[in-house]
């Protein structure tokens, strides 16, 4: 393994030399460095410009300032990271713009990708084991549709209707009987066409999803839920069995009962802790209790594991640690919504907390709770736009994957075992399926990183992309190159990720 990574990354190194020395040379022949100022009435102008010229080195060849250049990016290997400096942004280190422009797109995509990568992998797989049915094609369709639409158009509906309009309704929040009559009608058709079945199973299940959806949210507007919104501990007990259900019907199937106590377990637990949190989280509020508090989540779950598990602890241990960790995010948010009416109060809104654009509100001051609820109503809508596109993609190809993995012979090996559909499809189709999928996560990831441009762009998110248009616009070749080397290690190392991941999935593939 290690020889292997070694490798890899000596190739990469005279990868990005060989490219890095094509794009400074590309860049600083692009444009005038100097535009500005010979166009500017300053009477101090010959003296600007000669201050530039020594900076940039631009008496020197563009050759030998790639060296200069390299020689700078060189001592990043000793932590001593030497880019240059952006004349953009008023002599800013590029490393310090860097880290800023990064720094807001990590937090951009990270929750984009995640969730596209997830519902996108949970609902191929749902279309390729019911396929030719009226959901596979209902979710092709509109997956298509997706796929197709340009994202500078869904990030300005996203701002008309997601944020301008659910702001209008979030100052008073009355639902009219047609918006329920809807509601009703999505969520039951969407239910009725996941379950499947006989006639008189769809009927049931749609009767389920319409009058669920509408009880819940008839609930919600009777109980002002949305002028003061919370969890509570009937909302984790709730939420906490539901999750209990789906990842157990993911990972051991519901006729395993000790698997099933083992997870309600740990939401009990959560449930009892709720009301002692809620004095360490007024008290205490700092992310490292937060992450403290993730690590005991795992081991109330593995700890549970042990306790009901018999020859399967390890698989019980398993499950019930994702349930505490998911039972306790939901504490958390539930903590986060607390500070709601507060903070809605502070922001510089006249209705509702969607923001349209910039990362955070400025100004704001408050403790981690507000900064989390303010990062996510400034996230929510760009990573809206760019889930949306990402899902569609992550639902063909999951689907196209899992269809070809289910015609090979070692899964109707399995099926004339006597396994069970779910060991088959989780534990012998699933990994093989998602190694075409690893590939396509590392490219996406490496690309992304460099910024979502358009996105950015509508949203006014200072990121990457933005990083990277303004020392294009203005040859800002130091900021150019510290956006080429970022994004370039970036995707050379996920690229590395995804080989060691196709190991990981395939025992055939050997990392060597």
């Amino acid at each position: 393994m290690l020889s292997f990574v070694v490798r890899r990354l000596l190739a990469t190194v005279l990868v990005l030399v060989a490219a890095s020395f094509v794009v400074y040379n590309l860049t600083a022949n692009y444009g005038d460095p100097l535009a500005d100022l010979k166009g500017s009435k300053a009477p101090n102008r010959q003296e600007l410009i000669d201050q530039r010229i020594e900076m940039l080195n631009l008496n020197e060849p563009s050759i030998v300032r790639y060296v200069y250049w390299l020689g700078g990016a060189a001592k990043c290997l000793i932590g001593q990271c030497d880019l240059g400096q952006s004349y953009i942004r008023g002599n800013q280190p590029v490393t310090e713009a860097l880290a800023s422009a990064a720094g807001s797109t990590i937090q951009l995509i990270t929750v984009s990708t995640i969730v596209a990568i997830v519902f996108g992998v949970a609902v191929g797989m749902i279309t390729a084991l019911r396929q030719y049915s009226g959901f596979d094609y209902t979710v092709t369709f509109f997956t298509f549709v997706l796929y197709s639409l340009p994202v500078f158009w869904v990030a300005v509906l996203l701002k008309e209707f997601g944020a301008i309009r659910f702001n209008d309704f979030m100052a008073n929040p009355a639902i009219p009987w047609w918006g329920y009559a809807i509601v009703g009608l999505i969520f039951g058709v969407t239910l009725m066409s996941i379950v499947g079945g006989p006639s008189r199973t769809r009927l049931l299940s749609f009767g389920i999803g319409a009058v669920a959806s509408v009880g819940i949210l008839l609930v919600l507007v009777l109980t002002g839920w949305f002028q003061r919104p919370t969890v509570g501990i009937i909302g984790i007990l709730i939420t906490g069995a539901a999750i209990t259900v789906v990842v157990s019907l993911l990972s051991t199937g519901l006729k395993n009962r000790r698997a099933l106590m083992a997870a309600g377990a740990t939401v009990v637990v959560w449930a009892a802790l709720w009301q002692p949190l809620q004095f360490l989280f007024f008290y205490v509020p700092q992310y490292w209790v937060l992450l403290v508090l993730a690590i005991v989540a795992i081991g109330i779950g593995v700890l549970s594991g042990m306790v009901f598990g018999r020859d399967d602890k390890r698989e019980l241990a398993r499950t019930a640690a994702i349930v505490s960790v998911l039972t306790y995010l939901v504490v958390v948010v539930d903590r986060v919504l607390l500070v709601f009416p507060d903070y809605t109060q502070r922001i510089p809104l006249k209705n509702g907390i969607i923001a349209t654009i910039g990362a955070t509100t400025p100004g704001l001051r408050g403790d981690i709770w507000f900064q989390m609820l303010d990062s996510f109503a400034h996230l929510l809508l760009p990573t809206i736009a760019l889930t949306l596109i990402s899902f569609a993609a992550y639902t063909r190809y999951a689907r196209s994957s899992l269809l070809e993995v289910m015609n090979l012979d070692y899964v109707r090996t399995a099926r004339a075992k006597g396994l069970t559909e779910r060991t088959v499809i989780m534990r012998h189709a699933f990994r093989n399926a998602m190694i075409p999928i690893a590939t396509i996560v590392a490219l996406d990831i490496g690309a992304l990183i460099g910024g979502a441009v358009i996105t950015e762009e509508v949203f006014a998110w200072q990121g990457m992309g933005q990083l990277f248009v303004q020392g294009l616009d203005h040859t800002d070749v130091n900021l150019v190159m510290g956006f080429f080397l970022l994004t370039g290690v970036v995707a050379v190392i996920f690229n590395i990720l995804a080989d060691i991941v196709y190991a990981a999935l395939d025992p055939r593939i050997r990392v060597s």
